[in-house]
């Protein structure tokens, strides 16, 4: 598939990354392309462009900047490109402030998701939230040694799930569907649950487990 990853941060690059090594073609949005110079030289196949240039050229869009910035990125990636398109919403509603006890902040509530407010802004694209739950460095075929790990998403489209489940398989995950985007507002917070480790072990390399 095309794929426009929106984003220049570890989490795009590593999800470019993952991307091409499964077959498919990538474009890097970016607001900044000097950001991903090093990464473009050791990446010859992938694309690199604005934006919008990313979404048009995709046919499943990638979200993967901060929470503080999401909307205003899909803003510039411009509201008509994304009409009808799947958008892998890999962001997290975390604050500008430092965490406590280990335990991040978030800017939104149990009541609403960041996915919810982006779903309405956007309301021709199709939302899945994926990818928010693990850290970049798990996030394509992590080999865990206890098996296979969870990833929790969430969107209103089955198809765009569907498309999404597939990717995920791909890069070796077991997709637990919960339903729709309102089911963003438990998944955002496990972002803080999964950091904990990290920043009172610095474990960095886990994740989440649903057995039955």
């Amino acid at each position: 598939m095309r794929i426009g990853i929106i984003g220049s941060g570890v989490v795009a690059t590593t999800l470019g990354g993952g991307f091409l090594k499964h077959g498919h073609e990538v474009t890097m949005g970016t607001r900044t392309a000097a950001k991903l110079a090093d990464w473009a030289k050791a990446n010859p196949k992938a694309r690199i462009g604005s934006f919008a240039e990313a979404a048009k050229f995709a046919e499943v869009v990638v979200l993967a900047v901060k929470g503080t910035v999401a909307a205003e990125a899909l803003r510039m990636a411009g509201e008509g490109i994304l009409a009808g398109k799947t958008v892998m919403d890999a962001t997290n509603p975390i604050a500008d402030a430092p965490p406590e006890n280990g335990l991040l902040k978030l800017f939104t509530s149990f009541d609403e998701s960041l996915m919810e407010r982006l779903q309405r802004e956007f309301g021709a694209a199709h939302f899945v939230k994926a990818f928010s739950c693990v850290g970049a460095a798990c996030m394509v075929n992590p080999g865990f040694k206890g098996g296979k790990p969870s990833m929790f998403i969430a969107g209103n489209d089955a198809a765009a799930k569907r498309t999404a489940t597939g990717i995920l398989t791909a890069f070796g995950w077991e997709t637990e569907d919960m339903g729709g985007a309102e089911a963003a507002r438990a998944i955002e917070p496990l972002c803080v649950l999964w950091c904990i480790p990290g920043f009172r072990q610095n474990d960095w390399v886990h994740a989440f487990k649903l057995l039955r």
